[in-house]
C-alpha cells in the first residue's frame, strides 16, 4: 500500500477517520486532549465536528493525515504541547522546559491496519512539527509489553511502534490505559 501523508486541513477528511456514523454522536474528534475539560464537556454532537472544522481551517493544521491516493486512510494528533492538556498534566511529567511537540493519537481506519500506515503517520506528524519549529516530539503510548490492546484505545500508539521511529524512553508516567501504563516518549530534532 502506497501511502502519503499530508497535513489535515480538509475537514471532510477529517470527519471521514475521526467523525461518528450518525451526526449527533458524541465521539471524541480527537478533542479530549486539545481543548480544555469544560470546552470538551460542552461541545455535544455536531458542535464537536464543527470545532474541528474551524481547526482545519487555521493556519496549522490539527494534525496529518494518511492517504491511500485520495482515500484518507489515517489520522496523527500533532501540536505544540503549550496548546494540549499534556501542558497541565500530573500524569505525565515535562522531562525539561523545551517547546515541545505532542503527537498523542494515532488513528487508522479498519481495513488499513496492518499495512504500514500507522508507521507513515508517525514519521508524517514528525515532519509536520518539523516543519513547524518543533525542538522535541514527545509521545505518550501504551507499553503493553506485547499484549495486544483493544483497537479503541490503542489511539495513544504503542511503545514498539515509536522506538522503530527513532523515539526513545525519556520517563515513565503515572498514566494507564486500556489496562497499561503509558510511557513518555521523545525524539529529539536538533
Amino acid at each position: 500500500m502506497a501511502v502519503e501523508v499530508r497535513a489535515a486541513s480538509e475537514f471532510g477528511d477529517v470527519a471521514a477517520v475521526l467523525g461518528p456514523k450518525r451526526p449527533d454522536a458524541n465521539v471524541c474528534w480527537c478533542l479530549s486532549y486539545r481543548v480544555p475539560s469544560k470546552l470538551n464537556n460542552e461541545l455535544r454532537g455536531p458542535a464537536r465536528g464543527e470545532y474541528v472544522a474551524g481547526l482545519c481551517r487555521a493556519e496549522r493544521a490539527p494534525g496529518v493525515l494518511a492517504y491511500e491516493g485520495d482515500v484518507p486512510v489515517g489520522w496523527a494528533a500533532v501540536a505544540p504541547r503549550s496548546e494540549t492538556s499534556f501542558a497541565r498534566s500530573r500524569k505525565i511529567p515535562h522531562v525539561d522546559d523545551l517547546p515541545v511537540w505532542s503527537l498523542w493519537c494515532v488513528r487508522v481506519r479498519p481495513g488499513h491496519r496492518g499495512y504500514g500506515v500507522t508507521h507513515a503517520l508517525i514519521a508524517g506528524a514528525v515532519e509536520f512539527a518539523r516543519a513547524h519549529g518543533a525542538p522535541v516530539v514527545e509521545a505518550y503510548p501504551i507499553d503493553s509489553g506485547g499484549d495486544r490492546i483493544d483497537q479503541t484505545m490503542a489511539y495513544a500508539g504503542i511503545r514498539r511502534n515509536f522506538e522503530r521511529a527513532g523515539f526513545v524512553h525519556a520517563a515513565d508516567t503515572t498514566s494507564v490505559l486500556a489496562g497499561h501504563p503509558r510511557v513518555l516518549m521523545r525524539l529529539d530534532l536538533r
